[in-house]
């Protein structure tokens, strides 16, 4: 029983965590603090990231975490699964190749901002449509080789084991929030490329997402 409250606890504080990033990265929210601060804008998104982590934190001290090992898998099966993580690190890396990392961390924006070159029409990020290397097979990769990376490990416990599933949760439905500001912001060619490439699981890996053009030149 002591479990079942300790699972509970967990999960509602995570919950409490992911509804409030969800708000803070929601579009309405931003278009508020750009109608309060302007220009400005552009320091939210270094500010939201610092705010993650301080709360993710918080959520994982206050958390509680009890003595129960799932299981502890002995040699070799424990270096399989060790392989297993580096490949999709691999493949996190690989993906990170295809975005800005001063983008996502905020640092662009600020340099456009002390430059006076800053859009606000972009709220705190540019939004950019890639459908090439591992985006041709999921919407979102980073997603998937996070999971993957997070699943597969040689030793879980109980605290671990439901963190899993709240994060596993957290990307299916954050992957939901932002693609409604892909489409927002590329409309028709963002429902094709939706329509055609699977979300974060690809079922579809032998058929590729292929561009209008690339598509007319195959006969």
């Amino acid at each position: 029983m002591i479990y079942v409250l300790d699972a509970i606890i967990i999960i509602s504080l995570f919950s409490f965590f992911s509804a409030s990033h969800t708000y803070l990265a929601s579009n309405n929210f931003k278009r508020k603090l750009v109608q309060r601060y302007g220009s400005s804008i552009a320091f939210y998104r270094i500010l939201y990231n610092l705010f993650a982590l301080v709360t993710f934190y918080l959520f994982y001290i206050i958390s509680p975490h009890p003595d129960l090992t799932i299981y502890d898998l002995p040699y070799p099966y424990d270096f399989i699964i060790l392989g297993v993580q580096f490949i999709s690190l691999a493949g996190i890396f690989l993906t990170i190749r295809y975005f800005s990392l001063k983008e996502f961390i905020g640092l662009n924006q600020i340099i456009k901002c002390y430059k006076n070159e800053y859009n606000t029409d972009e709220l705190d990020e540019k939004l950019t449509l890639r459908i090439e290397g591992p985006y041709k097979y999921m919407r979102h990769p980073l997603y998937f080789f996070s999971i993957i990376f997070l699943t597969f490990r040689p030793t879980m416990d109980f605290f671990y084991l439901i963190l899993l599933i709240c994060l596993i949760a957290y990307f299916v439905v954050g992957s939901y929030y932002e693609e409604k500001k892909m489409v927002e912001r590329f409309g028709e060619v963002y429902v094709k490329y939706r329509d055609k490439v699977p979300r974060i699981f690809p079922f579809k890996l032998f058929t590729p997402y292929m561009s209008a053009s690339k598509a007319g030149k195959s006969t």
